[in-house]
């Protein structure tokens, strides 16, 4: 029987010893990468952060001492660990437990992340708490796989600093941007400065210095003789040093041994503390190591072989459209480039960047700055394309508002996984855009029905009838309209398209969701003889009033579909014409319901929310009646 066999508490793994640890480390590995080869995760992230989550639980008591993991899904090894071993082969299923801490699935998971760079400001409020409270708690914020380029997680360390709260960051550098340590000064010193004798003897000579000059003096010689000892090529020690925090590392964050050392002695030190580790993203298994992109979450795979056997499609992903479009537009315009938050693999614009990589540009986990920063582009006559996922288009709201849409800036805005994502769960799904967006002045809002109506808004987004604008699709495969090599046709703002002529009850959606209403509305023509009038939208801003209409003169009964909130979205727009019309309908909407939804395949939350093609059919049936 193997280590982890034995382990379903972290209290477990208190009593183990180096070895017995770096065994654990090996068989949480195993464990993880045969779990995930037949249930996909974000498997690189925790492979890599295996031995901070043992470390953590060996020298911590937790959950008294709490930890708060950013981002999210490198927490594999915390969660099997906090006895969820079993739970974990339903990770990120329907019914199963989340991919991503939270805080209702066990008292081990301090705050949910599922966004990145929150850790930092969530530890500090627990660890100002605790103060406040006189609990003598430990609060750790592990960050890392991209999370510390995020404004948030500066602001949590600029004001921790200045607070002066007990708190330690774990700062999980796994694209090894900042050089290793420099040789055996700078690991004795390390040692030195860790040790509780040496922490001990400060304590008390600052003491005895008082509070006066002598003493700022004295620790200004101390300071700078330390900096000119203990830095990392590009000055990464002043810069933590500066917002206030006592600076430890880099060291190796995969050395299971000095991991544990450096926690033992950190967890005497008071005040805020940033330890740096460094540590190889898909460690322990080669193929996740070699292609740390891919591996972020690869799909299903055979363990031995390192292939990924994930079924493959005919049908394009809405990601390759707009990959390939934009290059094609890119091509035709030199004003054109591309802007995204460190996603451009997942959105496809690493097309574009192949061919132009100067006129695609990265930021980083920073997505309010990705909207601001093409809003400058904008403003100096050029077409910037920022893709963001909808879900962290949140984060930049504001800077939709402010910095776009009131100076009327040509940005336009491509929101990713519109909708329900599917497997990522409630922090992932893109539920509130099309909500958020609409009472925005001078945004147009759009969402295609198929791939060709991608590829002509984004071309139509560009032409001088549009100002700004959002394009909003969804995750993953498209119908399989035919796309590909055909002519750009101009869509005009606020014009729906009529899929099937019919009266009595009419169907108005909105995106990609109206597939699963066409298939409702054929089903009724042929089973039950009713004839639907259905109209695919496109635009929820300016909204097609002459569709709504004909809608609402030949329907006495409206539905509405929806992959995304009801609330403000198209079933309100719909609600308000019609109030706003005195006009004798009624109106059902199907959407998102008024809660968040958990994780499932996008066909099994479709159907849990009541807008799958069967849940229309029922709706179509019911309105006959």
């Amino acid at each position: 029987m193997g280590l982890l066999e034995t382990i379903s508490d972290p209290a477990e793994i208190r009593s183990l010893d180096n070895t017995q640890l770096a065994q654990l480390c090996s068989e949480l590995r195993a464990y993880i990468i045969t779990c995930c080869a037949e249930n996909p995760g974000h498997i690189g992230a925790s492979l890599g952060a295996v031995e901070i989550a043992v470390a953590i639980h060996k020298v911590f008591d937790t959950p008294t001492d709490k930890v708060v993991w950013d981002v999210g899904h490198q927490a594999y090894a915390h969660k099997i660990l906090t006895g969820r071993k079993e739970a974990f082969k339903q990770n990120r299923k329907y019914h199963g437990i989340s991919g991503f801490p939270r805080r209702d699935e066990s008292p081990y998971d301090a705050f949910g992340t599922g966004h990145s760079s929150t850790s930092i400001s969530a530890a500090l409020g627990m660890a100002v708490a605790a103060q406040l409270e006189g609990k003598h708690e430990h609060v750790i914020a592990v960050i890392g796989d991209g999370a510390m380029s995020g404004g948030l997680a500066f602001e949590g360390l600029n004001n921790a600093g200045s607070l002066n709260a007990d708190l330690l960051v774990i700062l999980n550098d796994n694209q090894i941007s900042i050089d290793k340590n420099i040789g055996a000064l700078h690991n004795y010193l390390l040692r030195v400065t860790t040790a509780e004798g040496y922490n001990r003897l400060k304590k008390s000579v600052w003491d005895r210095l008082g509070a006066g000059r002598i003493r700022r003096w004295v620790q200004k010689i101390v300071k700078n003789t330390k900096r000119s000892l203990i830095r990392t090529e590009g000055g990464t020690l002043s810069l933590f040093d500066a917002l206030g925090f006592r600076y430890f590392g880099p060291i190796d964050g995969n050395d299971i041994a000095s991991m544990t050392y450096m926690l033992e002695r950190l967890k005497a030190i008071p005040g805020p503390k940033l330890l740096h580790v460094i540590t190889t993203k898909g460690k322990g298994y080669a193929p996740a190591e070699e292609d740390q992109t891919i591996w972020h979450a690869p799909g299903t795979f055979n363990v031995e072989t390192g292939k990924r056997t994930g079924k493959k499609r005919d049908v394009a992903k809405f990601q390759e459209v707009f990959g390939t479009t934009l290059l094609d537009l890119a091509r035709e315009d030199s004003r054109i480039v591309g802007i995204t938050p460190a996603m451009a693999t997942g959105c496809s614009m690493n097309i574009m960047q192949k061919e132009m990589p100067e006129r695609v540009f990265d930021v980083g986990i920073a997505e309010q700055h990705a909207v601001t920063f093409s809003a400058g582009l904008a403003a100096e006559g050029m077409l910037p394309f920022c893709n963001i996922y909808s879900s962290f288009s949140q984060r930049a709201y504001d800077n939709v508002i402010h910095d776009v849409a009131l100076q009327n800036l040509k940005v336009i805005l491509c929101l990713d996984r519109g909708g329900l994502v599917g497997e990522d769960g409630a922090t992932h799904h893109g539920a509130f855009d099309l909500a958020a967006f609409r009472p925005v002045p001078n945004l147009t809002l759009c969402a295609p029905l198929n791939e060709a109506q991608l590829r002509d808004l984004m071309y139509s987004a560009t032409q001088a009838g549009y100002g700004p604008t959002v394009i909003r699709y969804p995750r993953g495969y498209g119908n399989g309209t035919p796309w590909r090599d055909r002519t750009f046709s101009y869509i005009e703002p606020g014009t729906a398209v009529k899929l099937h002529e019919g009266n009595g009850v009419a169907l108005l959606s909105i995106g990609a969701i109206g597939t699963e209403g066409a298939r409702a509305v054929e089903r009724a023509s042929r089973e039950a003889g009713i004839e639907v009038l259905h109209f695919d939208m496109r635009f929820l801003k300016p909204v097609d009033t002459r569709a709504l209409e004909e809608a609402c003169g030949k329907a006495s009964r409206i539905i509405t579909l929806e992959d995304g909130v009801c609330e403000g979205g198209l079933y309100s727009v719909v609600a308000e014409f019609i109030a706003s019309r005195g006009l004798d309908c009624t109106l059902t909407g199907l959407g998102i319901p008024d809660r968040f939804i958990e994780q499932g395949t996008p066909a099994e939350l479709y159907a849990e929310c009541g807008f799958d093609a069967d849940s229309v059919y029922r709706a179509i049936l019911k309105e006959k009646n």
